[in-house]
């Protein structure tokens, strides 16, 4: 049995095949890419736009498409190094404008804020001046020599119970009785102590007369040093260390019928043999030389009752100063004062005119009506004054002017003429225009 031997038809070496095979394949494996990226890209051009498929449809090869507009955007301009200058000095300027505007708020604040704070302290201040709460600052100072007399528990009676403040110290003069008042000072509480100017001095008629013959010693050596010793040595060294102390002389255990303020001249004449001259040199020394009144009482009744009302009336001075500040008094505002308000476009100074000549004596509202029609400003009337020639004339010149009241005609007269040009020319700021 023969035995066929199949032939190999081609006897290839290993260079010539693997040549041969990898050139096929390697373009078989690159059509299949191909063709299947192409049928994988039909494929979602064939896929329904539904919502809900899309994103479990998306091919994996293509990537995410949004369904607004393609527009490309545009390529960023990049900015040079001016610009970048230009805008950082700009954001710099608007950030200064603003703390500007925040220093100028919080300026703004704080000045509202003081200015309520200074209205406050203002107000509480004027609240304080007035003479129920201004009596609380006084002090009564007594001194201890005083308490040996009797009667003198009077006096601690009634101001214990009237609450005033009180206390029981030394004092310059022995017998005498003087004022304090508190001052606050700054906002820590500080408390500054000031003396009032009134003294009051209570003596015995004994020393009284003591007093008067030293006042006559002295005025006969003309100015000679008084006697050391005596009651009137220590009060004139007192006076001359402060010259703005008032000094009241009470005298007690007088034997006089009549109490009043008036200098006893039988008393003196009979106990001390002075005549009228003496007793009124010796008056005018102690009354205007040393600023020292006399008042005659006869009983610690009438010491409290004199003591009370100077307590009084120092609660009321500060609120009464107060008050008395405005310059031009007789132009008040308030209908209860019978002032004149004056407006900004000048209504009103007419009336304020007429109230400044109203100020003097005897010129009722009739008379100065008049006045003020005929010059109805100030500065008309001292132009018309220097147009004439002599003194009698400026003084009589508003003379003549006729003055209408109830009917009647009257002219001013002579003396209110002369009384209106002192008043207005006169240099002298003392002159008694009566």
């Amino acid at each position: 049995m023969s035995v066929l031997r199949r032939a190999k038809t081609w006897e290839i070496s290993e260079s010539e095949d693997s040549d041969a095979d990898f050139r096929p394949a390697l373009n078989r494996d690159v059509s299949l890419e191909d063709q299947e990226a192409q049928s994988s890209n039909n494929k979602c051009k064939t896929l329904p736009s539904s919502p809900t498929k899309k994103l479990s449809q998306t091919c994996a090869l293509s990537p995410p498409r949004s369904e607004g507009s393609f527009t490309p955007s545009p390529a960023r301009k990049r900015r040079t190094k001016e610009e970048i200058e230009a805008n950082r000095q700009k954001a710099n300027e608007r950030k200064e404008e603003r703390k500007k505007q925040r220093a100028a708020r919080a300026q703004e604040k704080e000045e509202r804020r003081q200015e309520q704070q200074r209205r406050k302290e203002a107000a509480e201040n004027l609240k304080s001046l007035r003479p129920e709460n201004y009596i609380k600052r006084l002090t009564v100072c007594i001194d201890p020599a005083l308490l040996q007399q009797d009667g003198s528990d009077i006096l601690l009676d009634t101001l214990a119970g009237l609450e005033w403040k009180f206390n029981i110290d030394n004092q310059q003069l022995a017998h005498s009785i003087t004022w304090t008042r508190d001052l606050p000072q700054g906002k820590e509480g500080q408390v500054t102590v000031e003396e009032e100017e009134q003294v009051v001095l209570i003596l015995s008629l004994a020393d009284f007369m003591d007093v008067v013959i030293s006042v006559k010693k002295m005025l006969d050596s003309e100015g000679g040093e008084t006697e050391t010793g005596t009651v009137l040595s220590p009060l004139l060294e007192c006076l001359n260390q402060d010259a703005k102390k008032l000094v009241t002389l009470l005298v007690t255990d007088c034997e006089l019928d009549h109490r009043s303020l008036c200098f006893p001249e039988e008393m003196l004449q009979c106990k001390l043999g002075l005549n009228n001259l003496d007793t009124e040199e010796v008056l005018v020394y102690l009354q205007l030389y040393k600023n020292i009144s006399l008042v005659f009482l006869d009983s610690w009744q009438h010491i409290t009752d004199h003591v009370c009302a100077v307590t009084k009336a120092l609660s009321k001075r500060p609120y009464k100063i107060l008050t008395e500040q405005s310059e031009l008094p007789f132009c008040v505002d308030g209908s209860w004062a019978s002032g004149v308000r004056v407006e900004r476009d000048g209504s009103g100074l007419i009336q304020v005119w007429s109230r400044q000549i109203q100020q003097l004596n005897r010129v009722s509202p009739a008379v100065a009506c008049t006045v003020t029609t005929s010059y109805p400003s100030p500065q008309l009337l001292l132009q018309a004054y220097q147009k004439l020639g002599s003194e009698e004339e400026r003084k009589g010149m508003l003379a003549g002017l006729l003055v209408k009241t109830g009917g009647k005609e009257r002219r001013i007269g002579p003396e209110i003429s002369a009384r209106i040009y002192r008043c207005f020319t006169a240099p002298n700021s003392q002159l008694v225009l009566d």
